[in-house]
């Protein structure tokens, strides 16, 4: 039904490319010292910078980070990028918290909201990969059972209630929200279902053995399950979907690197296209960076970015809206959107 043929399977490691997972950050230290914005004196041009620590999930998700640091967009600013990778943007959220990390690229969870709701302080500043809302080529795709197609049994979104439905993370996580957001179409919702927390590369075997009936992998994984003929789409988020962004930590917020990294980010989104397909540069530094194979990723539908990946209020109000109704966010009412978002950033990047 969808998207370009994988010719092989998935090689060990492919777990960097999907949503998000439960575990401990992987720091490569123990990600204190001063803040990296601290050391800082003035931003942009080449001129005296310093030091800025990223916390980020290893994934094509967050492609346009990738595309700036490899294109030099962060040396032209004075900025010496230091990548810290995570598990999962919530165990990033203390760590942003507490100044160890300057910047987060990851995605959103209840965890997250909750964590503002306990008085942590961090900003939302931007937008990263959106849904392109195309059944023939999106990234992430809500995978019946084949056999429960073939059977009649699951014809319609409707028809997955009271079934279990597996999700990188559970329902609080990024993937929680991409599931309620697709389970709309059928007029369910998360408590319609039982969302089973299962990582994304243990999805498709637990379709092949019958342990889930639905799925909702992010591509490459999509689409090996599609070729296997373990499993077919029956939802893709709509357009303009998204929970994934960029956060700043209260004491970036105020540096002089703030601005100039975020305009170096969205240099590195404006060198992607807008239909999913990039060029042989990109797929090579994403081959690079992420230790995938070339023509897995060349296979693999991507996301869409805004050009200046300006912050999605109305998304993160409709995130507030489906945890709490699920019971992940532990408040009764959402919190003022205005109060957690700075769009300034993405108005000043010039995009």
């Amino acid at each position: 039904m969808r998207r370009r043929t994988i010719l092989s399977l998935l090689p060990a490691g492919a777990a960097g490319l999907t949503l998000a997972a439960c575990g401990s950050a992987v720091t490569g230290g123990d990600g204190g010292g001063d803040n990296g914005a601290g050391g800082s004196d003035n931003g942009g041009g080449g001129s005296a910078g310093g030091t800025v620590r990223v916390g980020h999930l290893p994934s094509a998700l967050f492609t346009p980070l990738y595309v700036a640091d490899a294109k030099g967009y962060f040396e032209e600013e004075g900025i010496t990028l230091e990548l810290v990778p995570l598990k999962s943007g919530q165990d990033g959220i203390p760590m942003l918290a507490n100044d160890q990390l300057d910047v987060m690229v990851a995605g959103f969870s209840a965890g997250m909201f909750n964590a503002l709701n306990q008085g942590l302080e961090f900003k939302i500043v931007g937008s990263m990969g959106i849904s392109p809302g195309d059944p023939e080529n999106s990234p992430t795709a809500l995978e019946v059972r084949q056999a429960l197609i073939d059977d009649g049994s699951v014809s319609t979104v409707a028809d997955l209630k009271g079934r279990k439905i597996a999700v990188a993370g559970g329902p609080g996580a990024t993937g929680g929200y991409l599931l309620a957001a697709m389970l709309e179409e059928g007029g369910l919702t998360l408590n319609d279902v039982e969302v089973v927390n299962l990582s994304t590369p243990d999805q498709e075997p637990a379709l092949t053995n019958g342990s889930v009936d639905a799925a909702t992998p992010s591509a490459p994984f999509s689409t090996a399950i599609e070729e296997a003929g373990v499993g077919s789409p029956i939802a893709v988020p709509a357009q303009g979907v998204t929970g994934t962004g960029v956060t700043y930590s209260e004491t970036f917020i105020g540096s002089d690197l703030a601005q100039p990294f975020f305009t170096a980010l969205t240099k590195g989104a404006q060198e992607l296209s807008d239909d999913g397909q990039q060029s042989d540069e990109v797929y090579q530094i994403l081959a690079d960076t992420l230790g995938q194979d070339i023509e897995v990723l060349k296979a693999s539908p991507m996301y869409s970015y805004l050009p200046d990946l300006a912050p999605q209020p109305e998304q993160l109000e409709n995130m507030q809206q489906v945890w709490i109704e699920a019971g992940q966010i532990t408040s009764s009412e959402p919190l003022d959107v205005s109060t957690i978002v700075d769009a300034s950033f993405a108005e000043g990047s010039g995009a």
